[in-house]
Formats: structure tokens, sequence, C-alpha cells
């Protein structure tokens, strides 16, 4: 990615050596979808120009090098991949480059860099939460307040840290598979909280003071889980990375929280083994339908939590990363979060 990034470089000098005389300069477009302090990213041999992420990219500004991407809708998208010709750098702003690989952008033409590392904090927030809903059953006694009862059996003299149950983060093995960077800020809230912590990735290692296995540990690992933390990426290689055969290696009390991507559950058979009882429950803020079908069976299912992708959605120090990446172009270094 370094040769396409240098590619850029030269064009972006030859741009401006060709239209010195008319004082033009190269155009990024920024989305109008979140506010950006535009003032910090002024500075550059670009001018700025806001569009709305809804509508197809205006004609005066389809002949834009760059463009910063956040919520747009598909359509925006699409047509923007099949009439931007002087496209060669998308920022987006997403942890994720899906939307933009799938509304065709060819990325060994056109550098692609994500917005990993922008989400981390409100994702590990919503993760603690997750976990605290679960473990204290904030949502059964929500249930019973719709109802105007009065969940007795929730309340009153309980026993501590009981065998066999999820009811606290204290002294809880919790297990982080996808051990990347939200991981490394979720760990310390858990830390704090008591929780034992160990983390499942592709490559092994001690990250952060965290020890970290291999997926094939995960047969080891699985049956000594209190809550497993799943924080995986949306890719074939990770479809229904949780199926099954590995739902029965965890305890009847584990809980299974997700605020990766759906495609790595096996929604399916997640249902079988909470109906069964042969799982605790499960906090999901994905899914692989979204919005989840009012036919799903994941509605009715026992001791599930329902989350509306809701983790994310709001990118902190958007600002900071296009800087960044604009400084790396113009000096012909790799730009980060490059696809």
């Amino acid at each position: 990615m370094r040769a396409t990034a240098t590619h850029f470089l030269k064009a972006l000098n030859s741009h401006l050596g060709r239209h010195h005389s008319n004082s033009t300069a190269m155009k990024l477009l920024y989305p109008t979808s979140l506010k950006l302090d535009v003032q910090s990213i002024e500075g550059f041999p670009l001018t700025l120009h806001a569009y709305d992420v809804k509508t197809p990219i205006p004609d005066d500004l389809i002949d834009a090098e760059v463009l910063v991407t956040w919520a747009n809708a598909a359509s925006n998208l699409k047509d923007a991949a099949g009439r931007m010709k002087n496209l060669r750098w998308i920022q987006s702003l997403a942890a994720g480059p899906n939307d933009v690989l799938s509304a065709g952008f060819d990325a060994s033409k056109i550098t692609i860099t994500t917005g990993s590392g922008l989400h981390d904090r409100t994702v590990a927030e919503h993760a603690l939460g997750l976990l605290l809903n679960a473990a204290r059953r904030f949502f059964e006694m929500r249930d019973y307040q719709l109802q105007g009862k009065w969940p007795g059996h929730l309340g009153g003299p309980q026993p501590d840290r009981p065998a066999g149950k999820f009811t606290t983060l204290r002294d809880a093995r919790v297990l982080i598979w996808g051990f990347g960077n939200i991981a490394k800020t979720l760990t310390p809230s858990l830390v704090g909280l008591g929780s034992t912590i160990k983390g499942v990735a592709r490559h092994p290692g001690v990250r952060n003071g965290i020890e970290v296995y291999s997926e094939d540990k995960l047969p080891e690992l699985l049956p000594e889980t209190d809550a497993l933390v799943m924080i995986l990426p949306g890719d074939p290689s990770t479809k229904h990375a949780l199926n099954a055969e590995r739902m029965r290696m965890l305890p009847k009390h584990a809980w299974v929280v997700n605020v990766g991507r759906g495609t790595s559950i096996d929604e399916d058979a997640l249902v079988d083994a909470l109906e069964a009882g042969t799982i605790g429950g499960a906090a999901l803020d994905v899914f692989e339908t979204e919005p989840l079908p009012e036919s799903s069976r994941l509605w009715k299912a026992p001791n599930v939590i329902v989350s509306p992708h809701a983790a994310g959605g709001r990118p902190q120090g958007s600002e900071a990363l296009i800087v960044e990446n604009l400084r790396k172009l113009l000096a012909g270094q790799q730009l980060r979060n490059v696809i």
C-alpha cells in the first residue's frame, strides 16, 4: 500500500503544478452526517467541501480526489464509485470498510483507510454495560416494572458469587474473543471490577498484561468461561465462529456478549441453546440481518438482551485521524488503517 500512497503524492504534486496558475487545488469532501471541526483539517493544499451522504455527489464536486465517509447511504456510495473518476483516497470513519467495498470502489486503485480506533471507547463502554446488565439482570427487572410487579427474587439477601451462576463481574472469568484495540480499552474496567480476563486472537501473546491465546485453545478456554465477549470482525473467516459445537463447550450459566459483527454467531444454534437452557443468556448488539426481523426467534428467546447496533455510532477523534493521514499522504508514508 506504500506504493499507492506514493502514487497519490505524485498525482497531488502533478495536479498542483498543472493548476498553479489558476490557483485550483485538490478537493476533499467531508460528510455532514457528523459534526467535524473543519478548521482543524485546514492548512493543507486541498480545498474542503461538505456533502450530503444521502444524495448523489453534486456535479461540481464529482472531480474530488479525497472522500471522507460516514453513515453514507448505499446509493450514495454506489453512485460515487461510478462517477468519481479522480478519486485517489477514501477515509472511512467506520471501523470496517464493508460499505465502501460493497459500493464498488477498487482498493487496488484507490487507497482506502478505515476508522479503526475511533470507536474503541464507545464500544468498550457498551460491552461493559451489557455485561453488567446480564450479571445484575436489569433487563428482567425492567420486564417486571412494565408489568407493575415487584421482582422480589432479584432483591433482598442474595448469595455472594454463587457457583454455577453469572451474577457479578467480581471474580468472573471473562473471555474476550477478538482481542484488538476495543478489548484493550475494555479490559482495565473489567480488571478494576475484579474480573479475570483472557483473550483469544489469531496470534497469541501477552497484550496489555492479558494472556491472549490462539483459537485452537478454545476447547480448553470455553468450559472455564462465565462471560464470552465477542469482538470479531465481519469477514468470511469469522462467519459462525461461535457455532453449536463451541456453544456446547460453554458452561450452562455462561453469557455471550457480541459487540463485533452479527455474522460471527450462528443465531439458530444460539436460540436452540437458550431454549434448551444449555447457555445462560445472550446480550447482542449486532445481528446477521439488521434491523433484526420481526420473525427472528431471538425476540422471544429466554434471557436475551437486544441492543440495536448501538455500541458505536459516535466516532471519537475523527479530525485527528484525517489530519494524520493527510500528513502521511503528503510525505509519501504508509497511511494509518489501510485495508
